[in-house]
């Protein structure tokens, strides 16, 4: 009776328990100058364009929203001290986009739930260009 009574307060205690979605890419790079974050409306970034300044770094970056048919799975690219390098980025359908130079250190953004995607990205520019990039990661209501 009482192992019975120990694993229904088990079982109901992990019903109870949220389930943790969200986790955060620690952004990399030297983070000088003003912070920003952007996110795509509704939660869920469908599209995203990347600046870069020719055979150099990446100078700018803009993200929406629309109808969810794919969406950002990995952010990847390289970095140093001064800038953000590179970006590549790869969709729930497997296409990708590269831009930038490959130069420099790589990091490597994903989620640790796989059914979440990029919801934000974060990071510092200086006028110039991206200082430093760190990416956000949920399970949109669409996902659960």
């Amino acid at each position: 009776m009482i192992s019975f009574l120990i694993v229904a307060v088990l079982c109901t205690s992990c019903l109870a328990a949220p389930m943790i979605s969200y986790c955060y890419s620690p952004s990399v790079g030297g983070g000088s100058g003003t912070s920003f974050s952007t996110e795509g409306g509704n939660g869920t970034i469908t599209a995203i364009r990347v600046w870069e300044n020719s055979g150099s770094y990446i100078t700018g970056i803009q993200v929406r929203n629309g109808a969810i048919w794919e969406t950002i799975v990995q952010v990847s690219g390289k970095y140093d001290s001064n800038y953000v390098y590179q970006m590549y980025v790869v969709t729930s359908r497997g296409r990708f986009l590269v831009v930038g130079q490959p130069t420099a250190l790589s990091f490597n953004f994903y989620p640790v739930d796989p059914k979440a995607e990029l919801i934000l990205l974060s990071g510092r520019f200086n006028g110039a260009g991206i200082t430093s990039l760190g990416a956000h990661w949920d399970v949109t209501m669409d996902q659960n």
